[in-house]
């Protein structure tokens, strides 16, 4: 995610849309990987580190769209 604005800039720099395809494409499966293994269990309250997770999961989901935008892409509302 702490790429994105660099992607975005060497994507224009370089007029390389498909670069914005491929850090998005990266970007999804970084996060892909990384949510099943961090969802709560069965009854477990949440925690801080799950609230954390949640804004993580959240900024992701920002920035995916965004970059979906600038592709010309309507991102869904929910996936």
């Amino acid at each position: 995610l702490g790429d994105h604005p660099a992607a975005l800039l060497a994507a224009a720099r370089h007029r390389a849309p498909d670069r914005v395809a491929r850090h998005l494409e990266s970007t999804a499966d970084a996060l892909l990987a990384f949510q099943h293994t961090v969802l709560p269990l069965g009854d477990e309250k949440p925690s801080a580190a799950h609230r954390s997770r949640l804004a993580l999961a959240e900024a992701a989901g920002t920035v995916l769209a965004g970059g979906l935008s600038v592709l010309g892409i309507s991102a869904p509302d929910r996936i």
